[in-house]
């Protein structure tokens, strides 16, 4: 709006007086032709303005970033592998070649600061919170970077798909943690009891993931011996050429887990890059048996 039309102070003089009425009626008349110049601009403006406003397509809302969590995987090309050993427990056994396609591999298992930002994010509750038992969150104080523990199969799928991944495939992880070469152990056939976290060494519990470097698999895979039993995908099925009862576990009940943790040893081929061992998906949650996940390339 135009300002207000000053205040004229009185003069002793009538005919001042009436002098400065006269030109303070001109400021008024003047000035109300400037308001009204400015109303007409402004009202150009408002309009030109709208015209902008519905010419210009409203912005397509966007979705929240993801949680930032730790991501390091590891590209594993297709190609055939050998599964399973001949001449050993008969749920290992018979040796075959699978071909496996493109996929990625977590290079370290799902940590506790990883699993804390989903159960934050998500308010998500594991099996063994809802029920009262110990849980991943007794034991994490100081251990960041330990591997999440305490998870049931179900647990940890709930964590793969929150990330946009999967748990690997029995197969997957093997031919991560095998090669191309059929490796008993990620890091030769030999057992080297400083390439992890087992018995003998006598650590009684977790370490820091990629704590033991010497240990990792010829694709640059850690800690897939050792440290965590790690959950994979698969029901424990008898491979192809094994009979359906060789195993009393056999079937569609029991998940599989690998790799050993840190109170397996050398002893039962446990800690070998074949061996399988299973529970039932939905209650098995020990302090030895975590997870890392998985994505398909192709």
């Amino acid at each position: 709006p135009a300002p207000p039309t000053p205040t004229v102070a009185p003069l002793e003089s009538t005919e001042e007086v009436e002098t400065d009425t006269t030109e303070d009626t001109a400021t008024e008349t003047e000035t109300e032709a400037e308001a009204e110049t400015e109303a007409e601009i402004e009202t150009e403006s408002e309009t030109e303005a709208e015209t902008e406003a519905e010419a210009e397509p409203e912005p397509e809302p966007t979705e929240p970033p993801a949680p930032l969590i730790i991501e390091d995987m590891v590209e594993i090309s297709a190609g055939a592998v050998t599964i399973g050993q001949d001449g050993g427990k008969p749920k290992n056994a018979p040796a075959h070649s699978v071909d496996v396609a493109a996929f990625a591999i977590d290079r370290f298992e799902v940590t506790n600061d990883d699993y804390s930002a989903f159960a934050d994010d998500s308010g998500y509750m594991t099996y063994a919170e809802e029920n009262g038992s110990k849980s991943w969150r007794d034991v994490t104080a100081d251990r960041g970077n330990h591997p999440i523990v305490y998870v049931t199969w179900n647990d940890a799928t709930a964590f793969c798909e929150w990330a946009g991944k999967r748990l690997p495939t029995e197969f997957e992880w093997e031919k991560a943690a095998r090669g191309e070469d059929s490796r008993i152990y990620p890091w030769g056939d030999a057992f080297n009891v400083d390439a992890g976290n087992f018995k003998e060494r006598g650590i009684r519990g977790t370490t820091a993931v990629g704590s033991f470097p010497d240990g990792a698999s010829a694709y640059g895979v850690e800690d897939m011996a050792g440290n965590v039993r790690e959950w994979v995908a698969n029901f424990l099925l008898p491979y192809e050429g094994q009979a359906a009862d060789a195993d009393p576990y056999f079937g569609e009940t029991f998940r599989i887990h690998r790799g050993g943790g840190w109170f397996d040893e050398e002893g039962g081929e446990v800690l070998t890059t074949y061996n399988r061992n299973a529970g039932p998906p939905d209650v098995t949650a020990n302090d030895d048996i975590g997870f890392r996940c998985a994505r398909s390339l192709e």
